[in-house]
């Protein structure tokens, strides 16, 4: 039976998208999650929407509990993950508003737990496609049909935040090809894959990092500003995949 997660903030956790929607709270051996699990259905299919920094933003990048946030969204049964996050753009052509979907990513974070397998049993994940494929090209055919601005098999590089990059290191990730950089989706992904979770992220780009000249200075205010202007595009996306999901011979874990 699928049941998909979405991972997300502001405009992503309004119940009013669930049909009859309860609040859940889940226990785990790794401690509270972020927030409650919002339940409900959407097109007939099982929804729990957490939001990764708390229910008012009051979690720092460095401060979400993942491992928490992935168990309880395996422990109600999640076969599926849809993540939003913002990222900051390292390519001219992905502009503030597009969206990107990450196939791989760059690990640049110190401080997380990382991994469910960390005392008794030794489990080495195999990681080479860490973003569901498949989930991948349902939301690029979405956006696609929806019109949204959209890159795809874009690299994401997760730093730990919580402050932004140095011009020097904005530029030392791109020679690394990292496309897209943010503070949200390591170990978030890994630690689905690790559970057997398909998973793939919307990205939604907020402004061009500090490598770009002449650029204005990213800050917080201004990500918050783009990410209200363009929640409802990933909210109408993730409406549009959903239904598609419970048909799709998804088989990236297998």
């Amino acid at each position: 039976m699928i049941k998909i997660g979405i991972i997300g903030g502001s405009g992503l956790d309004d119940p009013e998208i669930l049909h009859k929607p309860v609040e859940l709270r889940i226990d785990t051996p790794y401690d509270k999650p972020s927030s409650v699990l919002t339940c409900g259905k959407i097109e007939g299919v099982d929804i729990a929407i957490l939001a990764r920094h708390g229910k008012k933003h009051t979690i720092r990048p460095s401060q979400v509990n993942f491992r928490a946030n992935i168990w309880a969204l395996k422990e109600y049964g999640c076969t599926h993950i849809l993540a939003a996050t913002a990222v900051g753009s390292l390519r001219e052509e992905i502009e503030p508003g597009h969206l990107v979907f990450p196939g791989q990513f760059i690990d640049f974070t110190r401080k997380r737990e990382k991994t469910f397998f960390d005392e008794d049993v030794v489990v080495h994940t195999p990681m080479a496609e860490p973003f569901c494929p498949n989930l991948r090209h349902l939301l690029a055919e979405s956006a696609q049909k929806l019109e949204i601005p959209h890159h795809t098999d874009k690299t994401v590089i997760t730093i730990e935040g919580p402050r932004f990059s140095t011009r020097a290191e904005s530029h030392m990730f791109r020679s690394w090809n990292a496309d897209v950089i943010n503070m949200s989706s390591v170990p978030e992904v890994n630690l689905a894959r690790e559970m057997k979770i398909h998973y793939a992220a919307a990205a939604m780009s907020t402004d061009y990092d500090c490598w770009r000249e002449g650029e204005e200075s990213v800050t917080w205010e201004m990500i918050l500003d783009t990410m209200r202007k363009n929640a409802d595009s990933v909210l109408n996306l993730f409406l549009h995949v959903i239904p598609k999901i419970k048909e799709y011979d998804d088989v990236c874990l297998d």
